[in-house]
């Protein structure tokens, strides 16, 4: 049965396979929110459940529903938020509030907060429901501290491993409203993800796991900086080396300087800026400068229905004209794409790569 489902979306058209994929997610949507008031009355009344052998609403759900433990702690704080509040339903069926959002924001309405909180969460996403809750329950800082973690003890094996010692650091420091990814360098085993938790507006949690090497470096940098910064506060040295590491690659991904020459200065080269132009594969740096202030640092590529995409990773500089039609090199022609929409928007152009990579048969469009 669910292999001639598979089959058949497989048989869809391009356009037919997005208008179902999203009359199948508004129905899962639906059907979500009927679950959960549904649990919400039978939150209220446990004899029922409690009929039924089971002490608690959560192993109901994960033993008789077959829900996950993730899904069913969703599912019940949503329920229990909607009993409080049933316009909550109405922003789940529309898609305005996810599970996870309403889970996130239950402990922070009141009677009195509750419409103003929801207008500002719905359509969020969950970084900035996150800064929202630190705004609404602002945390302090957390005390800076190294420490080094216990040698994880491996199962037993026929080679002896080995393990190298680690150290956590953990430090609350300011940033934008977006912040920084964090850098983690994790020992072999037993490992935990990389923390950035808002703790209030404008303040962070950064936690992460580093090895050694670099333990003892900074170690060493907190020595050399003991005039700068005298309580070797890790967050403050953090911030400095996240600095010059920004200047560092923005120099080196779109050669950003304090002070671009306006001109070549070579001997002879203003004969040269008299020739012909010629079309060039390669984008000067200045001309990268414009176009990632023009397009924000983000894919610029926009859908016939107005929608623009927002990733920020693994941009690419994309010839709007394409260079083997002879696109020019300047601002107008080069633009942000990520790299799912550079190769797609190539793909327009020229058709479908072959096995080798290389696209098939370019048209003349």
């Amino acid at each position: 049965m669910n292999t001639n489902i598979l089959a058949l979306a497989s048989s869809l058209s391009d356009q037919d396979l997005l208008a179902r994929v999203g009359v199948l997610a508004g129905k899962e949507r639906e059907s979500s929110v009927e679950l959960v008031a549904h649990l919400a009355v039978l939150d209220a009344r446990p004899a029922v459940f409690a009929a039924e052998g089971h002490g608690s609403l959560f192993t109901y759900c994960t033993q008789v529903l077959r829900l996950s433990e993730d899904a069913t702690c969703n599912r019940i704080q949503a329920a229990r938020a909607c009993r409080d509040f049933p316009v909550i339903l109405d922003l789940l069926a529309s898609g305005a509030l996810s599970l996870t959002s309403v889970r996130m924001l239950r402990r922070h309405l009141t009677p009195e907060n509750h419409e103003a909180v929801l207008a500002r969460a719905s359509g969020r996403s969950r970084r900035e429901i996150e800064a929202l809750v630190a705004e609404l329950a602002p945390r302090p800082d957390v005390p800076s501290s190294v420490r080094k973690l216990p040698t994880a003890t491996p199962a037993p094996t026929l080679m002896p491993a080995t393990t190298s010692p680690a150290t956590r650091v953990e430090e609350a420091i300011p940033g934008p409203p977006e912040p920084a990814p964090a850098i983690s360098s994790p020992p072999p085993l037993r490992t935990r993800r990389p923390i950035i938790e808002t703790t209030s507006p404008e303040r962070y949690r950064v936690q992460f796991t580093i090895g050694k090497e670099s333990h003892d470096k900074l170690r060493r940098v907190q020595a050399l900086l003991r005039r700068e910064i005298p309580d070797g506060d890790p967050g403050a040295i953090f911030d400095r080396a996240l600095t010059l590491l920004l200047e560092k690659v923005e120099k080196a991904k779109l050669g950003v300087t304090a002070k671009p020459r306006p001109r070549p200065i070579r001997p002879g080269a203003d004969r040269q800026l008299r020739r012909p132009v010629v079309p060039s594969r390669d984008t000067p740096r200045h001309l990268k400068r414009a176009v990632w202030r023009r397009d924000g640092g983000q894919c610029a590529f926009v859908s016939g229905d107005g929608h623009r995409c927002g990733e920020r990773t693994f941009l690419e500089f994309h010839h709007i004209q394409p260079y083997a039609l002879g696109g020019h090199a300047t601002v107008e022609n080069i633009s942000l794409r990520c790299r799912r929409h550079n190769q797609y928007e190539a793909q327009q152009v020229f058709g479908p790569c072959g096995v080798s990579g290389r696209f098939q048969s370019p048209t003349t469009t």
